[in-house]
């Protein structure tokens, strides 16, 4: 899929790959898109992966003196979710990442590659937007600095240059008189493109309202805004008739298309619909109802990413506590380096597209897809697989209560499900059954109604705590 892999440790060490490279090149940090547009043909000519995933400090979330908050290039959506600094300032923004596709998908996914990635359905630009955020962007000869608004130019398309890379998105945090919401409607309740969704902040002493911000995604080529609807509300007060009011002008303010996720008729009733349930929780205060305060995050906090050492042409990396040096299999997915090279088939493919959690592994102690992680992202790195969670012939206490509870059927699936389930009980020792299910939403099974899947985890939190352990 690419002829050349860089490991970059400096942000002006990517630039300058950048500069020698121009549009044959790409940033890579998650790779969540990156990857199914390689295979799939979506960027031709793409011959170099920048991967700048071990630059140390690019991943920080910050508020500076002005009241304006930072994200560096390598911030997840799970960084997002997880951070009280947002959730009291940019609430909007937090709830968007936190309905990101599933744990393993946030854990790898950038807010900057979201950005970049330019689809009018991303989740993460529509609060932005609304929060009037700009990036900044750097070349090896200068750094600009570009709001938001005019960041993109249609779908998938922006005004980056091929020597561009995103340092920083920034934004104004929300005042204490300011309060938002995020509201998606999918066709499940994760890992699921939005066929609408909203954000609405308003200003002001509620009910009353000095301004408002409504901005909308997936209606349009780009985001965009409700102005007629925004208008309207400045100087009301959140009466019904109010919301129903604007609710209506928000859907006249929407130009969907008919596609696979709904009609345009459709999209634009949902408008309607989702600004009256973002405005009936904003003026009752229940806007962040459903949003946990400590998400399922499927990751090591503590993890620290360590730096690179040169790639070269092999490939060293650590599996299950065993030294690998891999000649070939450069320019594969981590999962097929795991399967075809490393003999280790424990790890499944099942959609190969980060739908269906069959193969997910942990990468330097998060959960990932490994279908949508390149191979060389192992070198240097410490790789646990299903093989490697049991312990001198003693099964992980998940495995053994999938055993247990006969939480198998055709079995495909099950080494996603034990790996989530494993993550989970280390990050949680005794999960609520909501935990649980939010730990496997990015795992599918075929077969059953995930009732044992889910009493065999529960029940292997119950085992003693010297049984949950993965090496």
């Amino acid at each position: 899929m690419w002829q050349d892999y860089i490991s970059a440790s400096t942000i002006g060490e990517a630039l300058r790959a950048l500069a020698g490279r121009g549009a044959h090149a790409r940033i890579v940090a998650g790779a969540t898109d990156l990857i199914l547009e390689l295979e799939r043909g979506a960027r031709p000519g793409v011959e170099v992966l920048i991967d700048i995933t071990r630059i140390p400090a690019i991943d920080q979330i910050t508020r500076d003196e002005q009241g304006v908050i930072h994200l560096g290039p390598l911030v997840t959506h799970n960084h997002c979710a997880a951070s009280m600094l947002l959730r009291e300032q940019a609430y909007p923004l937090v709830r968007a990442a936190w309905e990101v596709g599933a744990p393993q998908i946030r854990n790898r996914g950038t807010v900057a590659g979201n950005l970049i990635t330019a689809s009018p359905a991303n989740d993460t630009i529509t609060p932005l937007a609304a929060l009037d955020a700009w990036v900044t962007l750097q070349s090896v000869n200068h750094s600009r600095k570009v709001p938001l608004k005019e960041f993109y130019t249609g779908v998938r398309k922006t005004v980056m240059e091929p020597d561009e890379m995103l340092v920083d998105i920034a934004f104004r945090a929300l005042d204490e008189n300011q309060h938002g919401t995020f509201v998606k409607l999918a066709l499940r309740r994760a890992q699921a493109i939005s066929v609408v969704n909203i954000v609405v902040i308003l200003t002001g002493r509620l009910p009353h309202i000095d301004s408002a911000v409504i901005t909308l995604g997936a209606v349009a080529p780009t985001i965009i805004h409700a102005p007629e609807a925004e208008l309207y509300l400045t100087g009301k007060d959140l009466s019904e008739a109010t919301v129903s009011r604007t609710a209506e002008l928000a859907a006249k303010a929407a130009k969907p298309i008919d596609d696979i996720r709904g009609s345009a008729a459709y999209r634009r009733e949902m408008v309607r619909v989702l600004t009256l349930r973002a405005l009936r929780s904003l003026r009752d205060g229940h806007e962040q109802a459903g949003m946990p305060m400590s998400p399922i995050l499927l990751r090591n906090k503590n993890k620290t990413k360590d730096g690179i050492i040169s790639l070269g042409n092999n490939i060293k990396t650590k599996i299950n506590g065993r030294e690998y040096t891999f000649k070939s299999g450069q320019h594969k997915t981590l999962l097929r380096l795991l399967r075809e090279e490393a003999g280790l088939t424990g790890t499944k493919e099942g959609c190969a597209e980060g739908e269906c959690g069959a193969c997910t592994v942990f990468l330097d102690g998060e959960a990932v897809m490994a279908c949508l992680v390149p191979a060389p992202r192992a070198h240097g790195a410490e790789i646990v697989t299903v093989e490697g969670l049991a312990q001198n012939g003693k099964l992980h206490a998940v495995q053994q209560a999938f055993v247990n509870d006969g939480a198998v059927q055709c079995g495909y699936c099950t080494p996603g499900f034990i790996m989530s389930g494993a993550k989970l009980l280390e990050e949680r020792p005794n999960p609520t059954r909501n935990e649980i299910e939010q730990a496997i939403t990015g795992n599918l099974c075929r077969c059953t109604g995930y009732y044992k899947i889910v009493q065999a985890i529960e029940d292997a939190s119950k085992l003693d705590s010297s049984e949950v352990k993965y090496g």
